[in-house]
């Protein structure tokens, strides 16, 4: 990471700017949604030699076969969780940690955690220099992290081809996950927990995300 990379210029503010509004113009109605996609600079997470593509509302690789999700994903997944300030978040599948902030920046403790090892390394540099409160782990991402549950709210940023109940195990009564769940196209579901057995599921149209892969935590 390098000086210039973390640097937030007026440029970089007014392309945030506009991306923000036009995420208005796409629905996404919470304020501080909104608030976090203007505040946290997505450049930060991008290579120097690809900052043009940054404030596009557009996925972009990141290296390990995964993407920087379009900046609408983010932000629809991050409304329909509805965060409030100091809950517990945990997200499955930190990628390259642009998500993980969006979702300090509204105020919650972020758990996150990554099975590509040369990301997880990548992005544990990162995160300290962003100075929210995210705790990185290396892991496989359908165990969740039962040692730190419950929480209140779980986010899946890859294609699960169910919705697994390792994790749903780990939601708070009252807490809320949102996944994408499908193989080629998934539909984005929201599931709150109603009691200890019970949950109530709700399903807000249909998205492209690279697969959640199982088993061992992956080295490359």
């Amino acid at each position: 990471m390098t000086a210039t990379r973390l640097t937030d210029t007026y440029r970089h503010q007014g392309l945030r700017r506009k991306l923000t509004e036009l995420l208005r113009q796409k629905g996404i109605m919470d304020e501080s949604v909104l608030n976090a996609i203007f505040t946290v600079p997505r450049h930060y997470f991008f290579d120097s030699s690809f900052l043009e593509f940054a404030y596009e509302d557009k996925a972009f690789p990141i290296g390990s076969g995964q993407t920087i999700s379009q900046p609408y994903t983010v932000a629809f997944q991050s409304e329909l969780l509805k965060v409030s300030p100091h809950m517990r978040v945990l997200e499955i599948g930190t990628g390259s940690g642009y998500q993980a902030c969006i979702l300090a920046e509204m105020g919650a403790k972020v758990y996150t955690i990554e099975r590509q090892k040369l990301l997880f390394d990548k992005t544990k540099d990162l995160l300290p220099k962003m100075n929210f409160r995210i705790r990185p782990f290396y892991g496989d991402g359908y165990k969740g992290l039962p040692a730190h549950a419950p929480f209140d709210r779980i986010l899946i940023t890859a294609a699960a081809p169910n919705i697994p109940n390792e994790l749903l195990s780990q939601l708070k009564v009252g807490g809320v996950m949102v996944v994408p769940v499908g193989e080629d196209v998934q539909t984005m579901y929201r599931l709150e927990r109603s009691s200890e057995t019970e949950f109530i599921s709700e399903k807000h149209g249909m998205f492209r995300f690279v697969p959640m892969l199982s088993d061992k935590a992956k080295d490359i």
